[in-house]
């Protein structure tokens, strides 16, 4: 197995796993370098042998910095993936080191800690999962799911419990003249959602199972889900993904080099090759979106995922500063309380 196969093989990339990479590396390097310096870290990373990389498993969800802070004294993991909420969470209890990989200064600037102790790696995007066999006119926009035909269609995640739900919230309030520092126009259009019935539940936990059974006509959810229920898991046709067109956020995803990690030249070479071009590529082919602006995609990958430039990049420090708000005035347009 040659150098190239051996990371992506042990990274998982496509499946969004980040599993633990056992890579026992009595392997010479072959081909042509990704970045310059390459080689000489891979020689270093060579005589450690091993990089372990903390994650979530293939749920991935409400992961937070606790193993990282658990082990600080003598850390188990070189790398660590989360959402970039966690990321934030894990630099200021100073368990992670800076780093700044390949690619590292093409980021937007809400995606990247300055030091480079998290930077994401790569997006899930809001978008409407339509199953087109319960409706009749697939919505492209926010507006259109105010109309008279889509009552009780719509289904979406608890904004006060889930992370999803938030990062929905904000991009209703992009998509209506407001922002991260101005949610109330998210807030006043999910409540005028709720208002004309068009709501057919607010779930607690991911619904995926019940889209794939045909229990949701409309899902406001990440482009992902959908992307995975078209390609993989037997929607086909059934299925549209919409970005709408007013506006949507990608939520960052992110990594770290851990502070005083057992193998951190495995690390620092791993996380290189998760912002080489060929790594950001990989992420393209599992239905997320790199997070490196311009990586170019295959044909039929493009065509999964169309350029989208109301897409909005998601401050993550700001949202999570304003969770408590979104709460409290979530639940008093949308549920009266």
């Amino acid at each position: 197995m040659q150098r190239r196969h051996l990371i992506q093989a042990a990274g998982a990339l496509p499946a969004l796993s980040l599993a633990t990479l056992a890579a026992r590396t009595a392997f010479a390097f072959d081909g042509p370098e990704l970045y310059a310096g390459e080689k000489a870290l891979y020689a270093e990373a060579q005589k450690e042998g091993l990089c372990v990389s903390f994650d979530t498993g293939p749920e991935w969800a409400n992961w937070k910095s606790l193993a990282l802070e658990k082990t600080r004294r003598r850390p188990q993991a070189d790398t660590a993936y989360y959402f970039a909420a966690s990321a934030v969470d894990a630099a200021k209890k100073d368990v992670v080191a800076p780093f700044k990989p390949v690619n590292f200064d093409k980021l937007p600037p809400v995606f990247r800690e300055a030091e480079g102790r998290w930077f994401t790696i790569h997006t899930l995007n809001i978008a409407f999962l339509v199953n087109k066999k319960l409706v009749k006119n697939v919505p492209t926009g926010w507006a259109d799911l105010l109309k008279p035909e889509f009552k009780s269609t719509v289904v979406y995640l608890d904004p006060r419990s889930t992370g999803i739900g938030q990062v929905l919230t904000f991009a209703a309030a992009y998509a209506n003249g407001g922002s991260v520092d101005n949610v109330q126009p998210g807030i006043d259009y999910l409540g005028k959602l709720h208002a004309a019935g068009n709501v057919l539940r607010v779930e607690g936990t991911t619904p995926y199972a019940k889209f794939l059974k045909g229990e949701i006509p409309v899902w406001i959810s990440y482009e992902n889900d959908g992307l995975k229920a078209k390609h993989v898991d037997g929607m086909g046709d059934a299925v549209e993904v919409v970005i709408p067109k007013e506006a949507s956020v990608a939520a960052p995803y992110a990594i770290s080099l851990v502070k005083n990690g057992p193998n951190p030249n495995a690390g620092r070479l791993w996380l290189n090759f998760i912002m080489s071009e060929a790594g950001q590529s990989l992420f393209a082919q599992g239905f997320v979106r790199p997070a490196v602006p311009g990586t170019p995609l295959s044909a039929d990958v493009a065509a999964r995922m169309p350029a989208a430039p109301q897409i909005r990049p998601l401050d993550v420090v700001k949202a999570s500063e304003r969770k408590a708000d979104v709460d409290r005035l979530w639940a008093q347009a949308a549920l009266g309380k």
